[in-house]
């Protein structure tokens, strides 16, 4: 694993665009439903334990957490959407607020979209799909919990991910991932290293 993703360590934390780390240099966001495993898959392409461990605060689900990779490139965790504990009134804000973000944000690069393998392209999935497709932005799949299924089901759920994308307009990749048997993190830290322009340690 390259020392710069080792290295990753919390930055901030923003309810709203305007409590952000200024609009420059490089970020790739990190989207999914709560359940995805998208803290874990953080701290497992990092290398590390515990670095998200500030978004399973309690009231932390609806902040932007910012993760800084060095002076000028960033990773943020964004709010996990489809959380059925809270109110729709709640729902529909934290869905403003990453559309806020994913539209006017001009730093953000790429988003990497994690769901389950065994549930993915829900009906949120396919709202953050449209939001980066109206952006132009490159999206990277991650089915996650790859360790769930076998290998021939997980193959095939990847395939068919990629079949119902073939006409998404954009850039669009699809893989297995776990965190539990860190499977795929190489792959991951290829696309983050061309998104985020790194080239050498």
């Amino acid at each position: 694993m390259k020392t710069i993703y080792r290295s990753v360590s919390y930055l901030t934390s923003a309810a709203k665009l305007n409590q952000a780390p200024e609009d420059q240099g490089l970020e790739v966001a990190f989207a999914g439903r709560s359940n995805s495993g998208k803290s874990s898959a953080i701290n497992t392409l990092c290398g590390q334990n515990s670095l998200t461990r500030v978004s399973k605060t309690p009231g932390r689900t609806q902040l932007l957490n910012f993760f800084r990779v060095d002076h000028e490139r960033r990773l943020v965790d964004l709010p996990g959407y489809g959380y059925a504990r809270v109110s729709e009134a709640i729902k529909e804000q934290w869905q403003a607020f990453m559309a806020d973000y994913l539209v006017r944000r001009n730093c953000l690069c790429g988003v990497v979209l994690l769901m389950d393998i065994r549930h993915p392209l829900t009906d949120y999935d396919q709202n953050m799909l449209d939001w980066c497709a109206e952006r132009g932005l490159p999206v990277h799949i991650l089915l996650t919990k790859a360790d769930k299924l076998k290998r021939g089901p997980g193959l095939n759920q990847v395939r068919k991910v990629q079949k119902t994308l073939e006409e998404w307009p954009g850039e669009v990749g699809v893989q297995a991932f776990s965190s539990l048997k860190r499977q795929g993190i190489d792959e991951v830290h290829q696309v983050l290293d061309r998104w985020l322009q790194i080239y050498s340690e």
